[in-house]
């Protein structure tokens, strides 16, 4: 009955837009606590409103000063509030962020109208952390208009970002020629808008080229095709073009239903995902099941582990036809 109580006054203060409760929430996401499931069912009706702007690329180039620069841009155009979800790599000790986001957006600490949540990556592959996608969701719900996912900045993994966000930003910058063709596979397929950033310093027109030749092999998507703008920054320069670029991705999107089918398909994905968590724990958490698998182990000393999993498929399916 308590924790009912709780809840509901969480709720209650999240609903009046307190950014404690808000924060309280997005630490049950998080830590996927026994209170969230029934938290994230109240408030997703609420989910759908906001424009969800991926920022990702390689280490280096400037994603969370581009992501600050735009927040302000955003901020003195419109005065909306603003929300950030910002993946750091996890520390192997502590488990925790490195280099947190909060630190590194300086001009941002004093806005109120700009809320940062720095989370740990906690050894997810794909840029995100497992949570980023319900993490989004609730400051959906909270009411801020635009929301920034950005990525941990690994590399040609970071793909799981373009099913997360309506617009996807690939940011690069001048010397980074190499790292395009690593890219080729990955972070190209998934850019909405390309963005050289750095581009005071020497070798920006070289970018801008290469990712201009590439897009050569890349058919357009719904008449999209992806522009590629040169920025700076730190000095706060072309980001109003990037802001414009994103205003007609996003109208792109609607104007041929894209976005309806994009938000379908991360439902889907996001499903999938918590079936599988549930399936993983059911069978694994389950009493015996640890027993059964040391019992496979031991039975089948010269087999491959594709043939004991492969037993182990067979007698957890036994046990459920039984039942």
């Amino acid at each position: 009955m308590v924790g009912k109580r709780v809840q509901g006054e969480l709720l209650t203060r999240f609903m009046a837009g307190d950014r404690v409760a808000l924060a309280r929430t997005l630490t049950h996401a998080e830590n996927g606590t026994e209170q969230f499931p029934s938290l994230y069912d109240e408030l997703y009706a609420r989910c759908g409103q906001a424009v969800r702007i991926g920022v990702t690329g390689p280490p280096g180039a400037g994603k969370s000063t581009l992501v600050e620069a735009l927040a302000l841009h955003y901020r003195k155009d419109d005065e909306h509030t603003v929300g950030i979800v910002a993946v750091d790599p996890t520390s192997p000790f502590s488990g925790g962020a490195l280099l947190g986001d909060r630190v590194r957006m300086q001009r941002l600490t004093l806005d109120p109208g700009v809320f940062v949540r720095s989370m740990a990556s906690r050894g997810s592959v794909g840029g995100l952390a497992q949570t980023t996608d319900e993490v989004a969701d609730i400051m959906d719900a909270f009411g801020f208009p635009r929301v920034f996912i950005e990525t941990v900045g690994v590399g040609q993994s970071e793909v799981d970002v373009a099913s997360s966000a309506g617009t996807t930003l690939v940011v690069l910058f001048p010397g980074a020629g190499d790292a395009i063709q690593a890219m080729k596979a990955g972070l190209m397929e998934i850019a909405d808008i390309f963005v050289v950033n750095k581009a005071d310093l020497p070798g920006a027109d070289r970018v801008e080229v290469e990712i201009s030749d590439m897009l050569h092999l890349r058919p357009e998507i719904d008449g999209w095709q992806p522009p590629i703008l040169k920025c700076s920054a730190h000095n706060d320069e072309g980001i109003a073009e990037i802001s414009e670029a994103i205003a007609s991705h996003q109208q792109a999107l609607i104007d041929s239903g894209e976005l309806e089918r994009r938000r379908r398909d991360h439902l889907e994905h996001t499903i999938k995902r918590i079936v599988e968590a549930a399936v993983r724990t059911e069978i694994w958490e389950k009493q015996g099941q640890l027993e059964m698998l040391e019992s496979v182990i031991a039975e089948g000393k010269n087999l491959s582990p594709f043939s004991l999993a492969e037993r182990i498929v067979k007698r957890i399916f036994d046990e459920v036809r039984r039942s």
